[in-house]
Order: C-alpha cells, then sequence, then structure tokens
C-alpha cells in the first residue's frame, strides 16, 4: 500500500481533487480489472479514450484515478489526479508503486528492425548458464528466471512492465534482457526505468502505418538511446547506416560491433552451412548453431553486451557455442523426401532480403528456393509489393498466400504484394489464399537439395482472423506435410 500524495511526490501536477491521504491497493489501465483501492489510470488511446470508463472504474472500486481532465461533478470518495500527460505520468508513477524494480536489476534493452528478440533472448539464456537468475521480455514470451509469462506485445504497457520487473526483482532476478518496440518507446511504456544499457540492432521500413514516415520511425528508436543515462552503455551496428546516428545525443557510453569495420567488438564469418556457422569474434573462433549474416551480426552484439556487463570473454563464447535459435527465427526442419524447410518470423523486406540471401550463400546453386510468404493485415500497406519484390528476387519459385490479414481481406493484400510485380515476376508466381494448402503445395514442388522458406509468422502458433486467433503453427503444418 502507498498513499496518493508518496505516489505522486516530484511528478508535475497539474491539480489533487480529493484526499491526497488516500491509500492505492493497485494500479490499472482497465476498467475491467479494477478492484478495491485501485487507482485507475485514464490513457487517451488511438482507439478509445480511458476518460470514458472513470465511471465504470469507480464502480468497480477504483479510489484514485489519474486523468489528463478531471469528469464534471467528480465522486467526494474518490481522489482525482490530473496531469498534462498520463502516457508520460504512468511510467513514473508505476515505477515507484512496484518499488523501482529496475534499481534492484540490471536491465538491457534492445531495439530496432530486426534481431531483438534473438538477441535479448540468447543473453537471458546465456546468463541463466553462467548461473545467474535473470529475466526476459519479449515478442515470444517473458520468462521470470525459468517460468514463462505469456506475451501479447513486444513491450508490455508501463504498468505491467513494472508488475513483471518488481516480480522479477522479488525472484533474485540479476539481469534482465527487454526487447523495446518503437510503439513502446514513442508511447513513453518504458519511463521511469533505469537501463544499465541498450543494444542498437538496424533499421529498415517498418510499421509506418503508426509512426507515418520513416524519419519518424527513426526518431521513436532514437529516443531510447537518448534517455539513457550516462553510468549505461549503448553497443551500436556500425554496419547500419543509422548506427551512430542514434548515438548521437546519448549519455552513455557507447561502444560498437561490426562484420565490416573496425570496431569494439569485430567479427568475420568463416565458414556457413545449415548446421552452423564459424565466427571469428575479436580474434578467437568458435562455431555457433547460427545460420547466417544477419545471425553472426546478432551473435556479435550478444558477446559484446555480455562483456560489458562484465563476463570474462572466453567464458561468453564457450556458452555462446551451446546456445540455439530462438523458436520461429531460421529453424530447419528436414524432409525424408531430402530437402528443407524453414520457418521464419521475417516480415519485413530486409529481413525476407536477409534470410533469402542466407540460404543462397549456403545453397550455392545446388538447389532451388521456395518461398511461401504473406504479409499482415492493417499494417504498413507501402511494404507489401517490396516484400514480393524481395522474395522474387531471392526465390526459384514464390507462393504469396495469406499471413494474419486481421480486419483485411486476404485476397485485398495479396493484390498489394502482386502490384509490386512485372509480367516477367509473375511467370514465378503462385497465389494461394489458403495457407495450410500453400505450404502443401511448396512441398508437394519440392525436391532434394531444394530449400523451402515458410515466412512471417515464425513463433506465432495462430491466424489471426476478423478479431479471431485461430490456431495455425507453420512448424506443425510443415511436419504433418512431411508425414502424408
Amino acid at each position: 500500500m502507498i498513499k496518493v500524495k508518496e505516489l505522486i511526490d516530484g511528478i508535475p501536477v497539474l491539480a489533487v481533487v480529493g484526499n491526497p491521504e488516500q491509500t492505492v491497493s493497485d494500479i490499472q489501465l482497465d476498467s475491467q480489472k479494477v478492484t478495491q483501492g485501485c487507482m485507475f489510470v485514464a490513457m487517451c488511446g488511438t482507439r478509445v479514450d480511458g476518460h470514458d470508463f472513470i465511471g465504470k472504474a469507480i464502480g468497480n472500486g477504483a479510489g484514485s484515478v489519474l486523468c489528463q481532465r478531471i469528469p464534471a461533478g467528480p465522486d467526494p470518495d474518490v481522489t482525482y489526479v490530473q496531469v498534462a500527460d498520463t502516457e508520460d505520468a504512468v511510467g513514473r508513477i508505476a515505477t515507484r508503486f512496484f518499488g523501482d524494480p529496475t534499481s534492484k536489476v540490471e536491465l538491457v534493452g534492445v531495439t530496432g528492425t530486426n534481431g531483438k528478440t534473438t538477441i535479448a533472448t540468447l543473453l537471458y539464456n546465456m546468463m541463466r548458464k553462467l548461473g545467474y537468475k535473470s529475466g526476459l521480455l519479449s515478442t515470444v514470451c517473458n520468462y521470470i528466471d525459468g517460468e514463462p509469462v505469456p506475451a501479447d506485445h513486444t513491450t508490455p504497457d508501463a504498468v505491467t512492465l513494472n508488475r513483471l520487473l518488481g516480480r522479477m526483482a522479488d525472484e533474485g532476478c540479476k539481469y534482465v534482457f527487454m526487447e523495446c518496440s518503437s510503439h513502446a518507446i514513442y508511447q513513453k511504456r518504458i519511463g521511469g526505468l533505469r537501463y544499465a544499457g541498450g543494444i542498437f540492432t538496424n533499421i529498415t521500413r517498418d510499421h509506418l502505418d503508426y509512426h507515418g514516415t520513416f524519419e519518424n520511425y527513426l526518431k521513436a528508436k532514437k529516443m531510447f538511446f537518448d534517455s539513457l543515462g550516462k553510468n549505461a552503455f549503448m553497443l551500436t551496428n556500425l554496419d547500419d547506416r543509422n548506427g551512430l546516428v542514434m548515438a548521437q545525443n546519448t549519455k552513455a557510453k557507447v561502444y560498437t560491433y561490426s562484420l565490416r569495420s573496425m570496431s569494439d567488438f569485430k567479427g568475420r564469418l568463416l565458414e556457413s552451412g545449415f548446421d552452423g556457422m564459424l565466427l571469428d569474434i575479436n580474434g578467437h573462433e568458435a562455431f555457433m548453431r547460427f545460420i547466417g549474416q544477419f545471425n553472426a551480426s546478432n551473435l556479435l552484439a550478444v558477446y559484446g553486451a555480455a562483456v560489458l556487463l562484465g563476463k570474462e570473454p572466453m567464458d561468453v563464447l564457450t556458452v555462446m557455442s551451446t546456445l540455439v535459435p530462438v523458436n520461429g527465427r531460421f529453424d530447419a526442419i528436414r524432409s525424408p523426401k531430402g530437402f528443407t524447410a524453414i520457418v521464419d518470423y521475417a516480415h519485413t523486406p530486409d529481413a525476407l532480403t536477409n534470410v533469402l540471401t542466407t540460404i543462397v550463400q549456403v545453397l550455392d546453386g545446388k538447389g532451388q528456393i521456395i518461398t511461401v510468404v504473406g504479409a499482415g493485415g492493417n499494417r504498413d500497406k507501402g511494404k507489401r509489393p517490396i516484400m514480393a519484390q524481395e522474395c522474387v528476387k531471392y526465390s526459384d519459385k514464390v507462393i504469396i498466400t495469406s499471413d494474419n490479414p486481421r480486419f483485411e481481406e486476404p485476397d485485398d493484400i495479396i493484390a498489394d504484394m502482386l502490384a509490386g510485380l512485372t509480367k516477367a515476376d509473375m511467370q514465378k508466381v503462385l497465389t494461394i489464399t489458403d495457407r495450410r494448402q500453400a505450404i502443401h503445395t511448396a512441398c508437394m514442388l519440392a525436391g532434394a537439395g531444394d530449400v523451402i522458406l515458410v515466412a512471417g509468422k515464425g513463433h506465432e502458433d495462430y491466424q489471426e482472423i476478423k478479431g479471431v486467433k485461430h490456431h495455425f503453427d507453420d512448424h506443425e503444418v510443415v511436419r504433418e506435410t512431411f508425414q502424408a
């Protein structure tokens, strides 16, 4: 329990109506989850306005309300705290309510378009193998040491985030690794948190449906590094042309990693196959069970962050050689007929290029590439034709299908993808709206030595159609096809 006046101490407040001595038993953003004594936070969302639900929250027992507008005729038994921006204030209030958990753990944030999940998850797995209790906040799943906590968003809302971090601190976690999405950064969901370090992976076109322009998307990512404290480290990718742009205004100490340039953590890919790669890092060779140059870059970031957290380089390399890819990231499944299916989360033009060029390099002209790909509904439409172009460029055959259509018609999404292709391109292309049938067809077309890439959904075990998530797992469909 904490009093309202203690919760808002030091936070810019426009007005307090009611008793500042009121105690707060919990914080909730959803009026339906409010219980007796909760503080309800009225967020001005893009679709719904939390201020419209203040009455319902009070009816469910809210004793206090954090809001931007105090309602007419306020309830005399409720304490209202008015701020200029609830989005900005809620992170700091949640951090205080849950006992400032990031003062008790070493939190490392990972942001960029691609690689966030792989880097955060590998760091989490590594630290646990080195004997440290650790936490993970990621797209795939959140973990409090070994305990899974399902993830609904790449980065949870500020209250959920601090609640999870508080549990991690209480469980004795020393390290926490967190994916920081551009939405979460821009919406200040990570406000009030203290970071031991931040990692920048890369930035390419994505989420323009939300940010509007690439420049806005870049600025959202950069906000994270601008907010790092002087005692934190920033580890940035020199192989991305915006790697140093991200570091321009940070107060953190900047370190670099690269496969191409002189850097603090320099890597060189010596050999690569479908069973793994031989990687040189700062003059030391190690075999890693990962595939492709993009994963070599991810592994460099993992190595650099672990060393910056004080771990011995040789201990880090030893553990890294035992790590395995994250679920849905370049998962290779071998067919009894001699071809390979790769399930990958790639859902941006750049991610598709990375995965496909890796397959091209490993195959070295000794087999065909058949790509099954779609695009998500109600997301950036501008990337759809570019995704199709990249797939046709690197594949022998392309089957364009449905991904998560959400509230759009799958055939409309497919039409947007086809709009980027020429008549010559279309000679390589099939369109099969049913994703299961598309995967079955790809497997029928494949021969010994070929590779099928099933792209876009990776770890997801559902297909979202008209607001309903239907069970669908690319891995399962591939395996059932192999057994048919």
